[in-house]
């Protein structure tokens, strides 16, 4: 990846994060827990045989317009806030399929799942255009903050839709129904002891515009001091 890369180094003595570098893979999902409770983020390799994708990973409420910039330029996929079924159905969320009547809706073959996790687009009501830094940060630690207290969130009271920051909603059952990007970063996020609002962003080669390949997903987590982790691990540890 090129571009801004704002954030920790990894250490000169080489005991960076990705489970390549500190130790077994145990404590790379140690490492992962302790940076979701202190607001760094991890990344996520789901599967090769399914999106074989790495997200760049944050706990809504961790998200600074400089966690935003690197979103953006390290990540350059799309920015998302997962949100626990129980949380998304507390507001009234849907998925975007069920709520969306056209025709363009229908018969969805996505090779990699069975549906999409897509619900709506929020901005919260506090932002103006809604898409600057400053603006989709605050919408994404609102965001974390309801998902902390909904029985006092008065959803459409504080956000507004169409919107610019993605809503995701996990499955019911989570990764035992799903495996996808939603469910492990909300699996996670539970683990490490917080609440079900994760950031979720793909990250994308720069050179040939597809998904970073695992090899230099590990290499940027390990030059920056990022936990990297196989949906297996996640698996392994959360199911």
């Amino acid at each position: 990846m090129t571009g801004h890369h704002a954030g920790p180094q990894s250490n000169a003595d080489g005991t960076g994060a990705g489970s390549g570098t500190g130790g077994p893979a145990a404590d790379a999902f140690d490492r992962a827990l302790e940076s979701l409770r202190t607001g760094e983020p991890i990344l996520v390799h789901d599967a090769a045989d399914r999106e074989g994708e790495t997200d760049l990973i944050y706990h809504a409420d961790a998200v600074t317009p400089e966690a935003v910039a690197r979103l953006r330029n390290d990540a350059g996929g799309l920015i998302c806030v997962a949100l626990g079924y129980e949380i998304a159905e507390a507001f009234d969320l849907p998925f975007y399929s069920d709520a969306v009547e056209h025709p363009a809706t229908a018969d969805h073959e996505l090779g990699y799942d069975d549906r999409s996790s897509f619900s709506l687009t929020v901005n919260h009501r506090d932002t103006y255009t809604g898409i600057t830094d400053d603006d989709r940060s605050t919408t994404i630690r609102e965001l974390g903050a309801a998902a902390a207290t909904p029985e006092t969130t008065a959803f459409a009271e504080e956000f507004r839709v169409p919107g610019h920051v993605h809503l995701l909603k996990g499955a019911p059952d989570l990764l035992a129904q799903r495996e996808g990007h939603t469910e492990l970063g909300l699996a996670l996020a539970d683990a490490a002891g917080r609440s079900p609002a994760v950031v979720v962003c793909e990250m994308l080669d720069d050179e040939t515009g597809d998904a970073l390949s695992p090899a230099d997903a590990r290499d940027y987590a390990d030059r920056h001091g990022f936990a990297y982790l196989e949906g297996s691990e996640v698996l392994e540890r959360c199911r």
